[in-house]
């Protein structure tokens, strides 16, 4: 496995988020300070802070097709210094930080797939991933949240290689790279990877065979996804997120949430910053634009005129 396909798994890890919160359908409700406007684009401002930063909600995968800047996206950059993702994503060139992130990617104990799954749900796993051209002999050791991204036929390693999916992170990083922009994250690899062994294996073993068992359902709910982001409908979002996962939610997003605003308020008091994190991260009362409110500063839409 090459530099490339972690490169890309990791831009993905987020997006896994996504994928396995939007399996159910009912609504979590948002609260007061939670965003109920259509923008995926939000100005931050607050007295003492040398100008406005800006926050940005990626979708981290997305078809070329439907790829879009909303209206005010390449100015709020311009208007910036600094951009800030949830990684470091100059970490991903580094060799060091790739030899690390396959070691992080696999699972402890040695154990593999195999241990645990059944004969029966390790075939239908082993077929899936052959029939993407992706020998599970690649796969065996690895933890079962990474692979839940590729349970959709769209999601291939190659995808963003052959043009036929992009990514905003890599899209933003290379206007910060053009620009010359100071670039940043909001926790380390190390961290965002170490997550999912919050997770217990088996129950990542579980969505990964949901997820494939899903099927066509799962890329109708994908394209749904896509949709919603598209619509730029943050309450739309919330509502595919499950009261059934609050506590994958609590960590994979929630306490992600906390950990971002201190990191957020001292990176906004030096510069005025563009942040780039999942839309998931957003949403609902202990989202990002929520936590940021009740810390006084004031959030505001940028909306389509």
């Amino acid at each position: 496995m090459n530099k490339s396909f972690f490169g890309y798994l990791s831009i993905l890890l987020s997006f896994s988020v996504l994928a396995a919160c939007g399996a159910s359908k009912k609504v979590v409700q948002a609260q007061q300070t939670a965003p109920t406007e259509k923008a995926l684009l939000w100005k931050i401002e607050k007295e003492g802070i040398p100008a406005p930063s800006y926050l940005y909600g990626t979708i981290h995968i997305i078809p070329s097709e439907d790829f879009f800047y909303p209206e005010g996206t390449l100015q709020a950059i311009d208007a910036t210094k600094k951009m800030v993702f949830e990684i470091d994503m100059n970490e991903m060139t580094d060799m060091g930080a790739q030899m690390q992130l396959m070691q992080k990617s696999l699972m402890n104990d040695g154990k593999t797939l195999k241990d645990l799954l059944s004969d029966e749900e390790y075939k239908l796993v082993s077929d899936h991933f052959n029939e993407m051209g992706l020998p599970m002999m690649m796969f065996e050791r690895m933890k079962p949240a990474f692979l839940t991204v590729f349970a959709s036929d769209d999601m291939s390693p190659t995808a963003m290689q052959d043009g036929s999916m992009k990514s905003y992170e890599m899209e933003f990083m290379q206007i910060a790279q053009g620009k010359k922009m100071d670039m940043d994250g909001l926790e380390s690899i190390d961290y965002q990877l170490s997550v999912f062994d919050s997770i217990p294996y088996e129950d990542q073993a579980d969505m990964l065979v949901e997820s494939i068992k899903m099927g066509n359902e799962g890329d109708d709910q994908l394209q749904q996804m896509i949709e919603v982001y598209k619509a730029q409908d943050l309450e739309g979002m919330a509502s595919m997120f499950s009261d059934e996962t609050v506590g994958d939610m609590d960590i994979l997003l929630n306490n992600r949430n906390k950990n971002w605003i201190p990191i957020m308020i001292n990176y906004m008091s030096e510069k005025p910053t563009f942040f780039a994190v999942g839309a998931g991260h957003l949403v609902g009362d202990l989202g990002v634009i929520s936590l940021l409110r009740k810390q006084g500063y004031t959030v505001t839409p940028i909306l389509k005129s």
